[in-house]
């Protein structure tokens, strides 16, 4: 069997640390790259062999986690899941996301990204407070109902739309594409009452309102959700309760468990050993 074909690639890396001062600048690292070779692996590569004080962020390497958020030739990928054949270039330049203060080289500050998205208060809200506490049966949906939203809770909070998106970039203040399609998500599931608690959050100067609608969001999730959708949708909710205009749904009501019993489930007490 042939040994697998390697070609050099050029890694054009942004280094940056605040605490030392001084600008952004590149620095240029040859990496042996090999058929299906993710840019993390190349990174990671560098970590490993070249220079160990490069920094960046890598978690899951499946996509799922969307700690690897990064400008790879001036576009937002997840680096793990990106392959540097795709490029068709053996020369790849790789950046910190925008839109973020740097950490480090490629690791970005999401603390406000985050709190963005705690604000807008991402679970199910109910009026009855004793029974979202202390849940004695199930909320009932159907299939149709859960679709209605089902995308949107694809989301990884990896920032990848808030670095895409302009307004977030001309607006510091901006609640981004991610936290207003969350709130959307969370709003249309209707076993949820949370709306008069979201929409004094979302629905001012800097929420959904200055959503201008570029798309860019939509475009570069790598999960295939569709914020820009979802900020339209969530539009539509403010002017129609505002308004009063149509019907809010009754909220989902609930059903007892089904006649289901421990001994026929995996629950943890059964599968690990008892002394």
């Amino acid at each position: 069997m042939n040994a697998q074909k390697t070609e050099q690639i050029i890694f054009r890396v942004q280094r940056y640390n605040p605490e030392k001062g001084g600008k952004p600048h590149f620095q240029e690292f040859t990496v042996p790259s090999s058929k299906g070779m993710t840019v993390l692996s190349g990174l990671i590569y560098i970590k490993e062999n070249l220079d160990s004080t490069i920094a960046f962020r890598t978690s899951c390497r499946m996509a799922i986690c969307g700690s690897c958020g990064m400008l790879i030739n001036n576009y937002p990928h997840l680096a793990c899941h990106t392959q540097i054949e795709e490029f068709h270039n053996s020369r790849l330049t790789i950046k910190p996301l925008p839109n973020f203060p740097i950490i480090k080289d490629l690791v970005v500050d999401l603390t406000l990204f985050f709190e963005t998205h705690k604000s807008i208060k991402p679970y199910i809200l109910r009026d009855d407070l004793e029974e979202m506490e202390n849940p004695a049966a199930e909320y009932a949906q159907s299939h149709q109902e859960f679709e209605s939203f089902l995308q949107f809770t694809y989301c990884i909070k990896c920032g990848i739309c808030v670095s895409a998106c302009p307004t977030s970039a001309s607006d510091k203040l901006f609640h981004g594409p991610q936290a207003l399609a969350q709130c959307y998500r969370y709003c249309a599931d209707n076993r949820d009452d949370g709306e008069p608690e979201r929409f004094p959050v979302v629905g001012t100067d800097h929420g959904a309102w200055h959503c201008h609608l570029a798309g860019a969001c939509s475009e570069s999730c790598p999960k295939g959700v569709d914020p820009a959708l979802a900020i339209q949708l969530l539009k539509r909710r403010l002017v129609s309760r505002t308004l009063g205009l149509g019907k809010k749904e009754p909220p989902a009501s609930t059903v007892p468990p089904p006649a289901r019993t421990k001994s026929k489930l995996p629950f943890p007490e059964f599968t690990v050993k008892q002394d």
